[in-house]
């Protein structure tokens, strides 16, 4: 994980916490629970390298359409 003792946007605390974060490539969308360290004052998220590399993957195949290794839920919508 990152070695920030505090926010670098705020100067808040961290906490370290489990996170959802929202992936998007081309016209697919996933939701990964990951670890991360949380600013309790503005929210700021810091994620480790290995954790940036898995978006950058994940982003790729849902781009790519590789959609095997997802399990669908639900379905999403576009409103006009």
């Amino acid at each position: 994980m990152a070695t920030f003792e505090k926010c670098p946007v705020c100067g808040g605390e961290l906490v370290h916490k489990e996170v959802e974060k929202v992936l998007r490539g081309g016209v697919h969308t996933a939701v990964v629970k990951v670890e991360a360290d949380v600013c309790l004052r503005c929210g700021e998220r810091l994620y480790s390298v290995e954790t940036v590399r898995l978006f950058e993957q994940i982003r790729s195949k849902l781009e790519r359409g590789e959609l095997e290794d997802f399990q669908p839920v639900g379905q999403s919508f576009v409103v006009a």
